[in-house]
């Protein structure tokens, strides 16, 4: 198999996480009570995340690591990440601080008066403790401030469980850029693996560890939700799975075992079935959330990585072509849709205001 192999099939899969994302983030700022089922099915953002952390660690064994070597040196791999990512960051983060300003400057709606940096929501699912958003926040003080500006400013804010600030998507930046300073001491390891089907059950257990001892003393308030949430060493097993499957996905490849299609249909079915029943178990008893959210769904992700990079590339040049900047587009589409929203939203808040005193 050629050494530029490209997976067509994962690019779209990237878009459509990275657009499931913005409608998770986006959607729910308006009331849909004649369409609650979208509401429910655009619910399960972190479906999304979980599944591109995956889909990241699969890619990067696929350019990176496939004979269980890196293919270039450890500095070099990380400086290419690192220019990937942080230009985006700090793209984001300026731009948030400007939407803020200008939000500042033309006055805010009595409602949105808390539309500051130095507003904050601590990482507990009101959907959990039944508390309204309003008892969720926080204004930081100027060492919070300062500190949390650090940790943005370094993409550390994962590693802070209590609260999300600023841009609150950027949490999985800055676990993902964790997952890559990982990449290459633990990948070529997990390459050279035998049994990985094995490992990958036992890292799948592994992860479900956190989860199931926040539910045995029910500890579902602050700090253990922003643990579970963003911590990157409790969220790296979902990129070391994508790793592993990969390795597993070369290895069928190498050998010509190629899934049947009735196999694939399966496989799509079980992806499907999982997701109907995370939309519904998420109305039940809180520990589904827990569970769900760290582990409980890593089987299924994994099939949906896999069934994507089972797509054939198409003959048609410009399919190819588009599909791959649409692929590209997933990670800044992700990183800025919250500050550009919060912008639109604020606006439309603002002319609904001076519609309102017109009339």
């Amino acid at each position: 198999m050629p050494s530029k192999e490209h997976f067509i099939g994962l690019e779209w899969l990237r878009f459509l996480l990275a657009l499931y994302v913005v409608l998770f983030h986006t959607l729910h700022a308006y009331a849909i009570d004649e369409a609650f089922w979208l509401t429910e099915l655009t619910g399960v953002g972190f479906f999304a995340t979980s599944s591109f952390f995956v889909l990241s660690g699969f890619l990067l064994a696929h350019v990176y690591c496939r004979n269980g070597e890196m293919r270039e040196p450890a500095r070099s791999f990380l400086g290419k990440r690192l220019a990937n990512l942080y230009p985006l960051h700090l793209c984001s983060l300026l731009l948030t601080a400007i939407v803020l300003a200008i939000i500042a400057k033309l006055g805010i709606p009595p409602d949105d008066a808390k539309a500051s940096l130095r507003y904050v929501v601590y990482d507990t699912n009101e959907q959990l403790t039944g508390a309204s958003r309003d008892a969720l926040e926080h204004f930081m003080n100027d060492r919070e401030l300062a500190l949390n500006f650090a940790l943005q400013l370094f993409m550390l804010q994962a590693w802070n469980p209590l609260y999300l600030t600023f841009n609150p998507p950027l949490w999985s930046i800055s676990t993902l850029f964790f997952s890559y300073l990982s990449f290459p001491l633990l990948a070529p390891r997990l390459m050279r693996l035998r049994h990985k089907g094995w490992w990958l059950v036992a890292l799948g257990l592994l992860y479900l560890l956190p989860p199931l001892w926040v539910i045995h003393y029910e500890a579902y308030g602050i700090p253990y939700t922003g643990l579970l949430h963003r911590m990157p060493l409790l969220r790296l097993p979902e990129f070391l799975a994508g790793i592993l499957l990969y390795g597993l996905f070369r290895q069928m490849r190498d050998n010509g075992q190629e899934p049947r299609p009735w196999t694939r249909l399966l496989l799509a079915g079980f992806v499907l079935a999982c997701f109907a029943a995370t939309v519904w178990l998420l109305k039940g008893e809180r520990f589904w959330y827990f569970l769900l959210h760290n582990g409980l769904l890593l089987p299924s992700q994994l099939a949906l990585v896999w069934l994507c990079a089972l797509i054939a590339t198409p003959d048609n040049d410009a399919l190819v072509r588009w599909s791959r900047r649409l692929g590209a587009a997933a990670l800044p589409l992700f990183v800025l849709h919250v500050p550009i929203f919060i912008l639109f939203s604020r606006s439309e808040k603002l002319l609904g205001v001076a519609t309102t005193g017109c009339l």
